[in-house]
């Protein structure tokens, strides 16, 4: 018998990962703060939980999808939170990218009550939400893990258990520092392009099947020289995670000079009031450089 799955967050990666999880014939029990993005679950065939709690009670296997570290804390140990009605048993997966310090804490809260928890943190933008195609790096004991794995398949094509409590958010963190620096070669890449009066769609023809390919490049790239700002990934959540990284950078005592770049970079972006495009108009933060784009 399948397990019974709850999902909490149904932002830009929560519906599409939410969908392929009903379609994969999991009983689906959905909240979101916003309750009208439940709508199109329900309309599929999800059930409306009232609370995290209520959608917890439902379930034994419980997925959070959010924003940011308070956001993870206040749905599963906050009021009306997943820890007071999760059955001892029940398996919480966090797919949120959050502090793994704050991960720990919250996986031995949980524990106390007899509950288990992964860190599972995704990557591969909107669009492998929407095909089921992400790679999810998986932090905590291996048992469970292996009983999460059927769920995780339903979303993601790539799984990888790569430690315990809190390793899944650290390799998120590596994971964000190499997407950050990929986008700005690509970004001063194409600024270059510009500049020497290239046909850009030619230009990223002729490499990405080469050395300098990579997603980015293949995916971002290619919405950024046609002025497409939709974002996979917005530059407000980019910057959350970058600041993440640089905290933990910190305790580390390790320099992270590009990083600590491109963070001041996306937040002359955020200064224009630009938050809400996706991470790829790092092309523009160059381009206002370059004084090759107005003030628009």
């Amino acid at each position: 018998m399948k397990e019974k799955v709850g999902f909490i967050g149904l932002g830009i990666m929560g519906q599409g990962m939410a969908h392929n999880i009903l379609k994969a014939g999991f009983p689906l029990t959905v909240w979101n703060r916003t309750a009208a993005r439940m709508a199109p679950l329900v309309g599929a065939g999800a059930a409306a939980a009232r609370s995290p709690a209520d959608c917890a009670a439902q379930t034994t296997i419980i997925i959070t999808c959010v924003s940011d570290t308070p956001d993870v804390k206040q749905v599963i140990l906050g009021e009306n939170g997943v820890i007071y009605a999760a059955a001892p048993g029940s398996l919480v997966i966090d797919m949120s990218t959050i502090s793994p310090q704050v991960t720990q804490q919250v996986a031995a809260a949980l524990a106390a009550k007899g509950v288990q928890m992964l860190d599972a943190p995704i990557s591969g933008g909107s669009e492998g939400a929407a095909k089921g195609t992400l790679s999810i790096m998986v932090g905590g004991e291996a048992s469970q893990v292996e009983r999460a794995r059927p769920v995780l398949q339903a979303m993601g094509q790539k799984i990888t258990h790569v430690g315990g409590a809190g390793a899944g958010q650290m390799v998120k963190l590596v994971n964000q520092i190499v997407v950050v620096g990929t986008m700005l070669a690509v970004a001063e890449g194409l600024l270059f392009a510009q500049a020497g009066e290239l046909d850009l769609d030619k230009t990223i023809e002729a490499i990405a099947g080469g050395a300098a390919g990579s997603w980015m490049l293949s995916n971002r790239g290619t919405q950024a020289i046609a002025d497409d700002w939709r974002p996979g990934f917005t530059i407000d959540l980019q910057q959350k995670d970058l600041k993440l990284v640089l905290e933990a950078a910190a305790s580390l005592g390790i320099p992270l000079l590009g990083t600590s770049l491109i963070h001041n970079l996306y937040r002359t972006l955020q200064a224009r009031g630009l938050g809400q495009e996706g991470n790829h108009a790092l092309l523009k933060a160059l381009e206002y450089l370059a004084g090759r784009r107005g003030g628009d």
